[in-house]
């Protein structure tokens, strides 16, 4: 279905020139403040929602203690690992050990470079955004993995070791559960998309967003896939020879990913910015942090995975259930190529519902024994 650019118009708001607030060098200039003060204000803000909420959900406190209801825990924090000693191992590669944090927090920057925050409100609109998404997400491994071997150290280096094979498994399903998105729009224009979901994309591509999510947390180390970190067998994992502000890069880039994940999300399949009533920029805020919600309920609640099951999960789970919503979705286009019907809403939650369940009682995980 292609979108014809002269219908798109926002829900509640025009939009903003494509040069805002003047030409190509002030545009570039207020976006990257604007992007770089939203990761680490959302990154301040999501460390104390998953610290307030766990300590809710596990019947126990949260920080409460620095600045009103612990508000300024986080900052203190960030404070704190600034001012430790940097630390860097005797037999380390000290310049691979350096530069291995920045590389993996700079393509978390550079993945908001095609968020929009409104309708024009974006560092630039690539007609290929989400392959752009694609191909710089899985950057950050190449920073672990660089993390892991210059530390010279055996745990770090399964950590890292980890991180690629859970990013190249899980790339697969990912992907594929895009591809059901851009069949629908007819676009990668993320600002395309969010103008298409007159009807979120979530009620026509429901397994699409399960494997999304699921996979996306694989991919970023979020709980029960963290296993890159796993404490009780690999002490602090790739991270375990780092301090200081080094460190603090890694924390930066974990939740930096998982904000990442959520717009990414909110943008393909909940509708991006769009809503009633509120100023566009708060709607995609509010579903920014519905998600991460999401992310750290299953984190309180779900004991952690084993290496080997983590693996089944996505060769033998998400793969092929990711191949047949392609397909599915394929089909669909083909008969509705004007747009897709909302009855079809009922028919794809029947469908996610059956190969779910199928699936779930087909294949083996090795629940109670170690798989090769």
């Amino acid at each position: 279905m292609i979108i014809d650019s002269r219908l798109l118009t926002t829900v509640n708001q025009p939009a903003l020139a494509s040069d805002w607030p003047g030409n190509f060098w002030w545009h570039l200039v207020v976006f990257s403040i604007i992007i770089l003060a939203f990761i680490l204000g959302m990154v301040l803000a999501y460390i104390y929602i998953e610290r307030r909420a766990i300590g809710r959900l596990q019947a126990r406190l949260g920080p409460n203690r620095t600045g009103p209801f612990g508000v300024l825990q986080a900052p203190a924090d960030a404070l704190k690992i600034l001012l430790k000693e940097d630390i860097v191992p005797g037999n380390a590669d000290r310049v691979i050990h350096f530069i291995a944090p920045i590389i993996a927090f700079a393509p978390l920057a550079l993945i908001f470079v095609v968020v929009p925050f409104s309708d024009g409100a974006s560092l630039v609109d690539l007609n290929i955004g989400v392959l752009y998404i694609v191909a710089i997400a899985s950057v950050s491994s190449v920073g672990i993995l660089m993390a892991g071997w210059s530390s010279n150290n055996k745990y770090s280096l399964l950590g890292a070791m980890r991180e690629v094979a859970a990013v190249i498994s899980y790339e697969i399903p990912l992907v594929l559960s895009l591809i059901g998105v851009v069949l629908i729009t007819g676009s990668m224009s993320l600002i395309q998309i969010v103008h298409a979901q007159d009807i979120p994309f979530i009620l026509f591509q429901p397994l699409g967003f399960l494997i999304c999510f699921i996979a996306g947390c694989a991919e970023i180390n979020r709980s029960p896939f963290d296993l890159m970190e796993a404490d009780s067998e690999l002490t602090a994992g790739f991270h375990t020879e780092y301090s200081g502000m080094k460190f603090g890069l890694f924390y930066l880039t974990e939740y930096g990913e998982a904000l990442a994940l959520s717009a990414i999300i909110s943008t393909l399949f909940l509708g991006g910015w769009r809503g009633p009533l509120l100023p566009p920029w708060f709607w995609l805020l509010i579903k920014v942090i519905i998600l991460f919600f999401i992310m750290v309920w299953t984190r309180s609640t779900l004991p952690r995975a084993r290496i080997d099951q983590l693996m089944a999960v996505a060769w033998k789970f998400l793969f092929p259930l990711a191949v047949l919503n392609f397909l599915f979705t394929g089909i669909e286009v083909l008969i509705w190529p004007d747009g897709l019907p909302w009855p079809v809403i009922f028919i794809n939650f029947a469908i996610m519902a059956v190969l779910v369940i199928i699936f779930s009682r087909t294949y083996k995980t090795g629940w109670g024994r170690v798989e090769a």
